[in-house]
């Protein structure tokens, strides 16, 4: 990404010199953005289940007061159509309709407080209900920049020779591990400049990179690749090399093999850095229920040992960008809701799929358009917040359902027996509100109506506080706190109104 130019690219100063390596459409960036834009997310239990209530409400209210106009007409009782209207307009769950926006703002408020900036409200209230998060290894997990701590020639190759090519194929690599390289070789550069020469970049396909110079083709990359190289040159990959490998990708390393005219000559062991504290973070992921995966392109080997040693409940070695992407279907397949933590342009498939994409403030362009959270600390165990942020939400809307339903309850019997109680005397042992007439009875509810919402909007704000009590525990609490005190808050409210509404009438 940092060597790399793209279709609207303007020269500030000299002159940039584009080299094109592949057919139009078929690029590495390409197959990212189609993957981006075939990728789609799915809708949360809570959110479908929220919808199903409010459309259920909404379609049983529509028939209560449909049919009461034919209750009216067989009792004599004469109803105006404004009158209908205004029943339906109180008794449809308006409340929590018009508190879903505050809701949401609040949650992407207490997101930014946490400085993690969110696009939606939506995804805020995903996070709450994730059940796997996947974290992209470097830069995510560890801190990115694997450093070379050793060379370990092959058995007949000398050692100041083997550093020579490890130089002269990282000469071209601008990437810190190639830096590190010849930092770790210590050997006078200027006396090794190749001449005439093409570097070969390391891309995701071929996992390897290198230099053709002076008819010697040179490459380092993972040992698998350079394994399928030198086997398709109908050449060996030495049993020693390869216990090499085994042992530094043991001890948590990445293995590096150096291969010279597709002839193995020996490994370079990059270690990673784990950032600090995070064992202790996963384990608080563990214990809110949230299962994590490591991703990584490294070996299965090395891909444990970060893994065991990071406190990952799993990991995925060897992965490429399809694979983090078609993981998470896998997983959305058996309705689990996933996140996804990266920071890199072939993250962004996976970002785009997951549920919650939280891309790194230090990640490329692509990721964070991609995801739908972008974390400004760069702070892999981050979700933590994210999630918590998350309940709370789902629990502020829970709660202002609970106190929605019942309100509706609540102002069915208050306007329903002011409605027939003068021509259907048997009804006033219903009428607990005694109020002054059909007239005030309608108006006050209406007013109770339009100023309940604007009444909740600071606890929408504030939020309900989360609390890890238990499922059970919880709808005992909602059902006493806002269950009950939605049915009585519209008796006491819409009697209050109804004294002073009666002065007027």
């Amino acid at each position: 990404d940092k060597s790399s130019v793209t279709g609207g690219t303007k020269v500030l100063s000299d002159n940039i010199k584009v080299k094109v390596t592949s057919e139009p459409g078929e690029s590495f960036l390409d197959k990212m953005i189609a993957l981006v834009e075939g990728a789609s997310r799915q809708k949360t239990p809570n959110e479908i289940a929220l919808t199903i209530l409010l459309a259920g409400f909404t379609l049983v209210f529509i028939i209560v007061t449909v049919t009461l106009k034919s209750f009216a007409d067989y009792a004599h009782t004469p109803i105006t159509i404004a009158a209908f209207i205004s029943l339906f307009v109180c008794l449809i769950p308006t409340t929590i309709g018009g508190l879903l926006s505050a809701i949401g703002i609040a949650g992407m408020n207490r997101a930014l407080k946490a400085n993690v900036i969110t696009k939606s409200g939506k995804a805020v209230e995903t996070a709450g209900d994730i059940d796997v998060l996947l974290l992209d290894k470097t830069g995510t997990i560890t801190i990115g920049n694997r450093k070379a701590t050793q060379f370990y020639p092959a058995g007949n190759v000398d050692m100041e020779y083997f550093k020579r090519l490890v130089v002269m194929g990282s000469l071209s690599d601008q990437t810190p591990e190639g830096k590190s390289i010849i930092e770790l070789a210590a050997l006078d550069i200027n006396k090794i400049q190749p001449g005439d020469s093409t570097f070969i970049p390391f891309t995701a396909e071929t996992r390897c990179s290198g230099i053709d110079v002076n008819g010697m083709r040179i490459r380092k990359g993972a040992a698998d690749a350079i394994k399928k190289i030198c086997i398709n040159a109908g050449k060996s990959f030495p049993d020693d090399v390869y216990a090499i490998v085994q042992s530094v990708s043991a001890n948590g390393g990445t293995p590096l093999v150096v291969s010279e005219n597709e002839k193995v000559m020996g490994v370079i062991e990059l270690q990673d850095i784990i950032k600090t504290g995070i064992k202790e973070r996963f384990e608080r992921l563990r214990k809110m229920g949230i299962k994590t995966v490591m991703v990584t392109g490294d070996n299965p080997l090395t891909a444990k040992f970060i893994a065991e040693k990071a406190g990952v409940d799993d990991f995925i070695a060897e992965a490429k960008p399809e694979d983090k992407m078609n993981y998470i279907k896998i997983e959305q397949a058996s309705g689990r809701l996933v996140a996804m933590m990266g920071d890199g342009t072939n993250d962004a498939p996976a970002l785009a799929q997951a549920d919650v994409g939280v891309a790194m403030n230090s990640g490329t362009q692509a990721a964070k358009e991609a995801g739908n959270m972008v974390d400004l600390d760069n702070d892999p165990t981050k979700l933590i917040e994210v999630v918590e942020i998350g309940k709370q939400l789902l629990m502020t809307r829970g709660t202002l359902t609970t106190f929605s339903i019942a309100n509706d309850v609540a102002k069915y019997f208050a306007i329903v027996p002011a409605l027939f109680i003068t021509y259907i005397p048997a009804l006033q042992g219903i009428n607990i509100m005694h109020l002054h007439s059909p007239q005030s009875a309608i108006l006050s509810a209406v007013i109770f109506n339009a100023i309940i919402i604007p009444m909740l909007i600071p606890l929408a704000l504030r939020g309900v506080e989360y609390r890890p009590i238990g499922a059970s525990a919880l709808l005992r609490r909602n059902l006493l706190i806002y269950g009950l005190g939605g049915i009585i808050a519209p008796f006491v409210g819409i009697k209050i109104i109804d004294i002073i509404v009666s002065y007027f009438i």
